[in-house]
């Protein structure tokens, strides 16, 4: 499949794209927030900086797009063109997320990703996993680290 739009317009379209405070990430602060829950933001002496960090649960939570980390959903999908260019670009991203998440999990922390297309539901498990731990029993993320 072809680009509908010129190259110099497709190149501004992604140099707008932000990195930080996206509205999923926004919608996850906000829910643990009104939950209770006390956060940082973007820790950058942790390996990968994750978006959001819970110290007292020592859990870490990635709110990753879709596109730009390989989710396997419709979104998650790659460019039909310039091939080349997004296979290395992709990879990387997806090498840097697996180094980051087992240097986080050597470290000892959880580590929780929430996927932009699934958002409302990956928050409410999330929410549920923290509840758990509140009560001192500890709850698997597994749906949540897919």
């Amino acid at each position: 499949m072809t680009d509908k739009v010129t190259a110099a317009v497709r190149s501004k379209m992604m140099a707008a794209v932000r990195g930080k405070d996206t509205a999923p990430e926004r919608a996850v602060r906000s829910a643990l927030f009104s939950a209770g829950y006390r956060y940082r933001l973007h820790r950058s002496d942790l390996p990968g900086s994750p978006d959001i960090v819970l110290p007292s649960y020592r859990m870490a939570v990635f709110v990753h797009g879709c596109f730009w980390h390989g989710h396997d959903c419709p979104r998650g999908q790659r460019p039909g063109s310039n091939v080349q260019f997004w296979n290395v670009k992709l990879d990387r991203t997806l090498a840097r997320d697996r180094a980051s998440r087992a240097a986080l999990e050597a470290l000892g922390w959880t580590v929780a990703i929430v996927w932009e297309c699934s958002t409302k539901s990956d928050i409410e498990r999330l929410l549920i996993c923290l509840a758990t731990r509140a009560q001192g029993r500890d709850l698997p993320l597994t749906e949540l680290t897919r």
